[in-house]
């Protein structure tokens, strides 16, 4: 199984919903199901089977899970598959659930379960034929550069009025503000988000000069744990996060400094939080997804290390991950990003040019943050490498930062 999760936003940049996308086999070791992709799921929903066992408070947060389903999977027992509230699960149809009886009635049905439903792929010639599915439908994802929206609105407040407009193929920052500008859609998805910084826009913050100043710290081989409290005192919301921490770990202990706290934890692991803290900091004026992106890249890479033959070099994998998005955070290109802060060569060889095993890694977590499960699936062909290992890797990363969120 592969799975993984895509965001919904709204005109705010804060995530309303997630998508989820999983694939049962890897086609490249079974190629007689590639012709017989598009019958995946007959009888089983596959990214159901993800949502009810990780539950949506470990999945997405709690926030709603879209769910897709084609002309056999509609007809299968979703109830039975389904352990969640069916309120929390909007099944996800496309263009080859047909506005024929058989379907209409099973729309119908689904909805009185209680389940939410949107529609995908759907061209405009084919609004009137599908009212009858259309009218139930909570949402529908149009691709905004072959629609009119101004048209749309008009057309879907008058005639399904309850329906929410969703903008898909999103990818640059610009097409998301001129089309929040225009109005009309309700929620947006694409990689707009966490699209590379082409150049520098503003100056560093002194807050955020101070984090990398502790990065830098922290980062360099066998640093001083002083230094590193030190400039933790800096800043108060480390300081209460790294206290919070030690006297969970410590409760028979009175902590009497920021040093003695650094100490109680030991170099390896303040080295950890910091990053993982630190991290969290530098996304704090961005889109909450910026945060969940790197943090789950990074355990996500750090959990893959074995499986490409790098144990040895998780942490700095990590790392990489970490500071995959370092040029968001600092709103700096890449370059100009990483010669503020000390990072190991292999690292940085990947994030500013795509060389070296790392680089690998970070392919594959990209691919499989956007669901190219071909491209995956032929890495993990090339590599030799377990598809139960990497879904087991990503389940991990999930877990992982759902326990992280109240820490940090």
């Amino acid at each position: 199984m592969l799975a993984t999760l895509i965001p919904l936003f709204d005109d705010k940049m804060s995530v309303c919903a997630y998508s989820v996308f999983a694939r049962k086999e890897n086609h490249f070791l079974n190629p007689e199901m590639e012709a017989g992709a598009r019958f995946d799921g007959a009888g089983t929903v596959h990214e159901l089977e993800v949502v009810s066992s990780m539950g949506v408070a470990t999945l997405s947060g709690g926030k709603e899970v879209f769910v897709p389903i084609n002309q056999f999977s509609i007809f299968s027992e979703i109830s039975l598959q389904c352990t969640v509230p069916a309120g929390k699960v909007v099944l996800l149809m496309d263009n080859t659930i047909l506005p024929e009886e058989q379907y209409i009635r099973r729309v119908k049905e689904l909805k009185e379960q209680g389940y939410k439903l949107a529609i995908r792929k759907l061209p405009i010639t084919s609004f009137e034929p599908y009212r009858e599915i259309l009218s139930r439908c909570d949402y529908i994802l149009l691709n905004h550069s072959k629609i009119d929206i101004s048209k749309a609105k008009i057309y879907f407040s008058s005639v399904y009025p309850n329906i929410k407009l969703c903008a898909v193929n999103v990818d640059t920052q610009e097409e998301y503000d001129e089309l929040k500008k225009d109005g009309g859609y309700d929620l947006y998805e694409g990689s707009f988000f966490r699209m590379p910084v082409k150049e520098s826009e503003t100056e560093v913050s002194p807050l955020k000069v101070n984090y990398i100043e502790l990065l830098n710290v922290v980062n360099n081989p066998d640093f001083d744990l002083t230094d590193a409290a030190d400039v933790i005192g800096k800043d108060p919301a480390l300081v209460i996060s790294l206290l919070e921490i030690v006297n969970r770990m410590a409760l028979n202990s009175e902590i009497t400094s920021i040093r003695h706290a650094a100490a109680m934890m030991g170099q390896k692991e303040l080295k950890r939080w910091i990053n993982t803290a630190v991290t969290k900091e530098l996304c704090s004026d961005k889109p909450s997804e910026i945060t969940r992106l790197v943090m789950i890249r990074a355990k996500f890479a750090e959990n893959l290390a074995e499986s490409f033959e790098l144990a040895m070099q998780a942490p700095e994998l990590f790392i990489m991950g970490l500071f995959s998005a370092l040029d968001i955070m600092l709103e700096k290109t890449m370059q100009e990003a990483l010669d503020m802060v000390v990072v190991p060569k292999n690292v940085k060889a990947a994030l500013l040019d795509g060389e070296g095993d790392y680089a690998k890694v970070l392919n594959f977590v990209k691919k499989y943050e956007d669901a190219d499960w071909t491209e995956v699936s032929r890495i993990m062909v090339v590599d030799g490498i377990k598809m139960d290992e990497v879904y087991e890797a990503y389940l991990s990363a999930l877990r992982w930062y759902r326990d992280l969120i109240p820490v940090t």
